[in-house]
């Protein structure tokens, strides 16, 4: 059964911390909610799966250099016998059950996908500030002005509150502005992901962003 939620994100003005306008974010559910975890799994699973890179790789005994040889005879020295220098059991020699190069890929639908985020940001209502476009107007990549924006509408930047920013796009000033800082993180509103949204504690949406994010998800 298809359900309507239609949020209410009040924009607030730098100059007053106040509540400026309202505007209204509808988004469309299409799902039942018993099954609204197991999708956030789903998509969750998928981007750290496709994040994994795989590169580990050892060689085994036919592909460690030298050992065509046999080091020496068969009976009579004393020794343990002995095939090649490129046995498992020799140091330098080739590596059994080792990692080898791997792809990991999981492919999940559209739709899907869209629908864990519509979970999430609404889920996320509670924690989320939408602001002026006074963010996208730094005009040099300065980490003391980007967090002097956010304080003036009275959002903790301590380290301990991971922060959430979303932009309509996503300048160099803002992302120079950012980047040293390890509790904020920056997206713009068409690359928005199941992790981000997940570890955060604080969402701050750029006025703009809102209008994007309302576009996208109401297909």
């Amino acid at each position: 059964m298809n359900r309507t939620h239609k949020l209410n994100y009040s924009v607030i003005s730098s100059k007053t911390k106040n509540e400026k306008y309202n505007k209204e974010l509808t988004i469309n559910l299409a799902k039942k909610e018993k099954n609204h975890i197991y999708i956030i799994h789903q998509v969750l699973t998928q981007q750290l799966l496709n994040l994994k890179q795989g590169n580990a790789n050892t060689k085994t005994r036919n592909e460690v250099k030298g050992g065509g040889k046999k080091p020496w005879k068969q009976k009579g020295t004393g020794r343990a016998r002995a095939g090649s220098n490129r046995s498992p059991l020799w140091r330098g020699g080739g590596v059994i059950f080792g990692p080898r190069t791997k792809q990991y890929f999981k492919k999940i639908n559209r739709k899907e996908k869209q629908l864990a985020l519509k979970i999430l940001i609404e889920n996320k209502l509670r924690d989320t500030i939408t602001i002026e476009n006074s963010i996208e107007e730094l005009n040099e990549p300065s980490t003391k002005k980007f967090k002097n924006i956010l304080q003036n509408y009275n959002i903790n930047t301590k380290k301990h509150n991971n922060i959430l920013v979303i932009v309509s796009k996503k300048s160099r000033n803002l992302y120079l502005a950012t980047r040293n800082l390890k509790n904020i993180e920056l997206l713009a509103a068409n690359h928005l992901n199941i992790v981000s949204l997940i570890k955060t504690n604080q969402i701050i949406i750029d006025q703009n962003a809102l209008n994007i994010i309302n576009d996208i998800y109401n297909e």
